[in-house]
C-alpha cells in the first residue's frame, strides 16, 4: 500500500480556512472534466480547470463545459495544491488525475472529494480484490504466471483505460510479453460487460440504504475497447490480429429491471466493506462486471471515483430520470453533494 503522507486532520485544517460561500470545484482538463464543469455550472459553483496550453482550445470549444478559470501548467502531473487551496478549491479525482499524479495524489494538501484511501485500494489490485471479496462479490480467478491453464487477461497497474492489456493462454506466452512487470492475471470471463455507476451519500438515508446513508444508481455503460470489439468483422474479413483492450469510448446500457436488485446489493456491499476496511467511499464509484448466461454478476474491478462511462449522459440517464425531476449527470450530482454538505456543515464527511 502507498504511504498516505497527508492526513485527514491536515485536510480538515486546510478546509477550516476556506471561505465556504465561495467554494470552487477543480480538476484536470481530461477524462470527465467537461461534465464536472458543466454540472458545477448548473449548481452555481465556480470551477477551475488545471490545463496545458495544448488542451485549452478543446475546452474553449464547449462554452457550457469549460471551467470558469483555467489554471495553466506545463505538465498535468504538476497539480498546484497551494494555489488551489488559496482559491477555496475542492479537487475532484478522475481517471486521468489519478494516472497523471501517481503517488503524489496522497500528499496533495488540498481537500479532495471522497476518500483518497479508496484510490490507494483501487490502485493496488491485490487490495482491490480483497475489497471485492470482503463485499461478498463473485470475482474471476486470479492466477500466478505458472498456473495459467486457460485464457487470461493480463492487466497493467494503474488507471490506464485498458491500454497494454493482453490475453494470454499459457505461462510461456505470459513470460514472452510481461516478464518482470507489475501486472494482474485474471481468467477471461465470457458474458456481457456491465459497468454500473453509483453515488454514495452519507448525508441522506432517503433512498436505497447503505451504511449510514444511501446509494444511487446514476447510470450504466459498456465500453468500446479498441479492436477486440470489432473482432468478428476482422475475422470475417479473413484477417488475423492481436486483441487490444484500450478503451475508445462508451455506450449507454439499460439492463433488465429484474437485475436491478443485484446491482444495488453489489453497490451496497462495496460501500459497507469500504467502511470496514479503510474508512468509507463517499461520492462516485463504479463496478466493472460481466454478466454470464445464467445472469450471474462477476466483478473484476472497482473504480473508486467518477468514470468516463458517465460522459454519455450529461443531461441525465434513464435511471436519474426516476430520482430527480431535472437532468442529473454524475458531474452535477457531485456538485450538489458538495453544496449540501457545505450548507449542513458536513464537508468533513465527504472530503479527504
Amino acid at each position: 500500500m502507498v504511504d498516505m503522507k497527508v492526513t485527514k486532520e491536515k485536510i480538515q485544517e486546510v478546509l477550516a480556512g476556506y471561505d465556504k460561500k465561495n467554494l470552487r470545484i477543480a480538476t484536470i482538463c481530461s477524462h470527465t472534466a467537461l461534465q464536472i464543469f458543466h454540472g458545477a455550472r448548473l449548481e452555481g459553483i465556480k470551477t477551475i480547470g488545471i490545463c496545458t496550453e495544448k488542451r485549452r482550445k478543446i475546452y474553449e470549444a464547449f462554452p457550457l463545459g469549460k471551467p470558469d478559470e483555467f489554471l495553466m501548467v506545463d505538465d498535468l502531473r504538476d497539480i498546484p495544491a497551494d494555489e488551489l487551496a488559496e482559491k477555496n478549491a475542492i479537487l475532484v479525482p478522475h481517471g486521468s488525475l489519478v494516472e497523471y499524479s501517481g503517488d503524489r495524489i496522497y500528499e496533495l494538501e488540498v481537500p479532495m472529494l471522497g476518500n483518497r484511501n479508496s484510490l490507494a485500494w483501487e490502485k493496488d489490485r491485490a487490495k482491490m480484490f480483497e475489497w471485492m471479496k470482503a463485499a461478498g462479490l463473485q470475482v474471476p480467478a486470479t492466477l500466478s504466471p505458472d498456473k495459467i491453464d486457460r485464457p487470461c487477461v493480463v492487466k497493467l497497474a494503474g488507471a490506464k483505460g485498458g491500454r497494454g492489456y493482453k490475453v494470454v493462454h499459457s505461462p510461456e506466452e505470459f513470460y514472452e510479453h510481461f516478464e518482470g512487470m507489475n501486472v494482474t492475471i485474471q481468467e477471461y470471463l465470457i458474458g456481457v460487460r456491465v459497468y454500473p455507476h453509483y453515488f454514495y451519500s452519507p448525508l441522506s438515508k432517503d433512498g436505497y440504504r447503505a451504511s449510514e446513508g444511501k446509494i444511487e444508481l446514476i447510470g450504466i455503460d459498456r465500453r468500446f475497447e479498441s479492436n477486440i470489439d470489432e473482432a468478428y468483422r476482422t475475422e470475417k474479413a479473413g484477417l488475423t490480429f492481436s486483441p487490444s483492450f484500450t478503451v475508445v469510448g462508451n455506450e449507454l446500457l439499460v439492463i433488465r429491471e429484474s437485475l436491478l436488485e443485484d446491482v444495488f446489493e453489489m453497490g451496497k456491499s462495496i460501500v459497507e466493506a469500504a467502511d470496514r476496511l479503510f474508512g468509507g467511499i463517499p461520492g462516485p464509484f463504479c463496478l466493472e462486471t460481466v454478466v454470464d448466461e445464467n445472469l450471474q454478476f462477476f466483478a473484476f474491478e472497482v473504480s473508486a471515483r467518477i468514470v468516463a462511462g458517465t460522459n454519455i449522459y450529461p443531461q441525465g440517464s434513464p435511471y436519474t430520470a426516476y430520482i430527480y425531476g431535472e437532468p442529473m449527470s454524475m458531474g452535477r450530482r457531485i456538485a450538489r453533494e458538495i453544496k449540501l454538505a457545505s450548507k449542513e456543515n458536513k464537508l468533513a464527511k465527504i472530503l479527504y
